[in-house]
């Protein structure tokens, strides 16, 4: 399988490179490319250039036959020539596409929480009786191309489904647009998979001399002084920045709480200096689960620190991988140390510190060394004392938190 990283990836490459190749050279660039990646590499590649199968198949035959010693397939045509996009042919295609998923998206073209959950297959056929007959695969292009999520169509078959789970995606989106309307801050918060701190390996390649691959262990086991890390990050969706705190004990609701805190000190502050509110998007599982009274008390802390009212709304069971934060930051990070050993922890805060896409993410990094224990209790006493207001719409996965005059 390849992520939404390589995809990515290859897209950029393919934006950049296009000014300079003929049609000859394109298609044998993409057949390259699909080549390189081996299994799968047709669907990558024909995702992210938007150029068909075909195409790319027939550019694998010239490489096949050149490498034969034959001759390649003749083949540029003039200028405009060629059959035209169906967005040319067909003007009203897009418009018939977005009325299709507005619900979901509240029809805004910049919708800053931006999905789909209807297949396909399910919009193809829908087009095709309006009279605006398509593929599945052209729709999947239509929509990869205009920022929407390919997450939403893998994740349909995990599990079970809530069934107000694309109500609480509506719920969350107009939220969003409600509050950054206001020019109130919303971030999306989560924590990324615990690594390895050492000379472990890290899956993917880096360039190095040849023949002089990077030496790791052959074990993963932990080393005792080095341990693991933690990343719990803060994605600023407006502005596109992300802030990390890297941990080294517990993944705990304070923890995250910390996180957040530390990023309005060095970051939100600075670029919402009349905040009021903050809006905080999460899923509903781990050191900021919906069900954890910790949770709510580090947030209650928190806007008490703040003084800032706190909007929480969490992703219905089983969504997590539609947080932006996963899409927008963490997948960056993964990418930036792809076949680096993760050495130490001032390495690793280096690394993520120095994240950046063509689109603009910056991120900026920490380490923090605090000990946070487990098993801590929250009296009945002190969730009565919570000032947490919860949404008519599943008030289990949205609420509100009002800072008190006094901290507990």
């Amino acid at each position: 399988m390849h992520d939404a990283a390589a995809i990515e990836r290859i897209r950029l490459k393919f934006l950049a490179l296009t000014p300079l190749m003929d049609e000859r050279v394109r298609r044998h660039w993409v057949a390259a490319e699909a080549k390189a990646l081996a299994w799968g590499g047709v669907t990558v590649v024909a995702k992210a250039t938007g150029l068909s199968r075909t195409t790319i198949a027939a550019g694998m035959r010239d490489l096949e036959n050149q490498a034969a010693g034959l001759e390649p397939t003749p083949g540029i045509r003039r200028p405009g020539a060629g059959r035209k996009l169906l967005v040319e042919t067909d003007p009203a295609l897009w418009d018939a596409l977005d009325a299709l998923v507005e619900p979901l998206t509240r029809g805004h073209p910049e919708s800053p929480l931006r999905w789909t959950i209807k297949s396909t297959r399910r919009l193809a056929a829908e087009l095709t009786r309006q009279h605006h007959p398509v593929s599945d695969r052209t729709v999947a292009s239509l929509l990869y191309a205009s920022g929407y999520s390919l997450q939403a169509n893998r994740k349909t078959r995990e599990g079970s489904e809530h069934p107000d789970r694309n109500a609480q995606f509506e719920f969350i989106n107009s939220q969003v647009q409600r509050v950054q309307k206001r020019g109130q801050p919303v971030v999306s918060v989560d924590t990324k998979k615990k690594e390895l701190v050492g000379d472990f390996k890290n899956p993917g390649q880096q360039w190095r001399p040849k023949g002089r691959p990077e030496p790791v262990r052959v074990h993963d086991f932990v080393d005792p002084d080095l341990g693991k890390i933690i990343p719990y990050g803060v994605y600023d969706i407006a502005n596109n920045q992300g802030w990390v705190s890297v941990g080294i004990d517990h993944d705990t609701a304070e923890f995250a709480a910390n996180t957040i805190t530390r990023w309005w000190s060095d970051m939100g502050s600075k670029r919402y200096p009349r905040a009021r509110e903050l809006m905080i998007t999460a899923d509903g599982g781990g050191s900021n689960s919906s069900r954890s009274r910790l949770w709510k008390l580090a947030l209650q802390r928190l806007a008490d620190r703040l003084e800032m009212k706190l909007t929480v709304c969490h992703f219905p069971p089983g969504t997590s991988k539609w947080n932006k934060i996963e899409h927008r930051l963490f997948s960056y990070i993964t990418s930036n140390w792809r076949g680096q050993p993760l050495l130490t922890r001032q390495a690793i805060v280096e690394m993520i510190g120095r994240t950046t896409t063509t689109k603009g993410l910056t991120v900026h990094a920490a380490l923090d060394a605090t000990i946070y224990p487990t098993g801590q209790k929250v009296s009945d006493r002190q969730m009565a004392q919570l000032r947490i207001t919860p949404s008519e719409f599943h008030g289990e996965w949205n609420y509100t938190v009002t800072p008190r005059k006094s901290i507990i």
